[in-house]
C-alpha cells in the first residue's frame, strides 16, 4: 500500500492513472476543491490534522508515501488542528518563513520521525520526466544559448529557499524571475508584442531542492504562455522535471518553431 499526498495541478492525475494498474493505494487530498472526493481510496484532509493523516496511513500499513502537486502555504489562523497537529504545527510556520519548499521538507520529516518513508515523485511514472537532448525541430541558436547559461546562472546564484525555478532571459537580459504565483503567472506578465521568438525559460529545481518531490512542471498551458510571451524555448534540467503532455508539447513546439531542450 502507498501513500498519495496530492496536491493541486495535473501532476496527480497522471500518477494515479499509473499507480492504479500496479499497486494497492490510498490518497491524501489535500487539494482546495478536493479533486479526489470520487475516489473510494480517498481521504480528505486538513493540513494541520497530522494526527488524522498519520493514522489514515499506519491503519492502512503505508510505510511509504509519494508527494504530487502543489501544497500551498495555508492561513495558519484558519486551520482545523488536531493533537499532533497542535505539537508538530510550530515547525510547520517556522519553515514556511522560508518558503513552500521548506514546508514541504517539513512535512517529510514529520513523516520520517513517524517511520513513514518519502518515494521519489516519479517512482511509477519515470515517462513523466525528459532526459538530456533536444525535443524540437527547431533548436537553439547561439543567440539562444547566450540567454540560456544567463538564465542558469542567475538561478544558480539564488537562495537556497526561494520561490524560483524559473528566469525569462531575452537578449542577454533579465525579463522576470519566478515569483510566488508560479511560472505560467511570470509569464503572463512578460507578454510583449514587440518580440516573437525571441528568448527563453530556463525552469530548473531550487537550489538546494529535496529531488523526491516539487520538480519543476512543465506542459501543454506553458508552452502556450512561452508563444504569447514572444519567447523561442524552454530549457530544463535533465531527470529533474515533470513533464505533462509529451505529445501534444512537441507537436505545439515544432509547429510555432519553440525549443524544448533539455540539459
Amino acid at each position: 500500500m502507498i501513500g498519495l499526498i496530492f496536491g493541486e495541478t495535473d501532476f496527480p492525475r497522471q500518477i494515479l492513472k499509473n499507480i492504479k494498474k500496479k499497486k494497492r493505494y490510498l490518497i491524501i487530498d489535500l487539494t482546495k476543491n478536493k479533486f479526489f472526493k470520487k475516489d473510494k481510496n480517498s481521504y480528505s484532509v486538513s493540513l494541520g490534522q497530522f494526527g488524522k493523516i498519520i493514522k489514515i496511513l499506519k491503519d492502512n500499513k503505508c510505510k511509504k508515501v509519494l508527494f504530487a502537486g502543489k501544497v500551498k502555504k495555508p492561513k495558519f489562523s484558519k486551520l482545523r488542528l488536531d493533537l499532533k497537529g497542535v505539537y508538530y504545527m510550530p515547525r510547520i510556520i517556522k519553515s514556511s518563513k522560508l518558503g513552500d519548499a521548506a514546508i514541504l521538507k517539513e512535512i517529510i520529516n514529520i513523516f520520517k520521525k513517524e517511520k513513514i518513508k518519502t518515494i521519489n515523485s516519479l517512482a511509477f511514472n519515470p515517462e513523466l520526466t525528459l532526459k538530456k537532448g533536444n525535443y524540437s525541430k527547431t533548436k537553439p541558436n547561439i543567440e539562444d544559448k547566450v540567454d540560456i547559461n544567463k538564465a542558469i546562472k542567475i538561478l544558480n546564484r539564488l537562495g537556497k529557499y526561494t520561490f524560483s525555478q524559473g528566469a525569462v532571459i531575452r537578449k542577454k537580459k533579465v525579463v522576470a524571475i519566478e515569483g510566488k504565483g508560479g511560472t505560467n503567472i511570470m509569464l503572463k506578465k512578460c507578454r510583449n508584442k514587440k518580440f516573437v521568438n525571441r528568448g527563453v525559460l530556463v525552469k530548473f529545481p531550487k537550489k538546494g531542492q529535496d529531488l523526491r518531490i516539487d520538480l519543476p512542471t512543465v506542459g501543454l498551458k506553458t508552452l502556450k504562455e512561452c508563444k504569447l510571451a514572444g519567447l523561442k524555448g524552454i530549457v530544463l534540467k535533465s531527470k529533474r522535471n515533470v513533464f505533462l503532455e509529451k505529445t501534444k508539447c512537441i507537436n505545439f513546439a515544432n509547429k510555432n518553431k519553440i525549443f524544448i531542450t533539455v540539459k
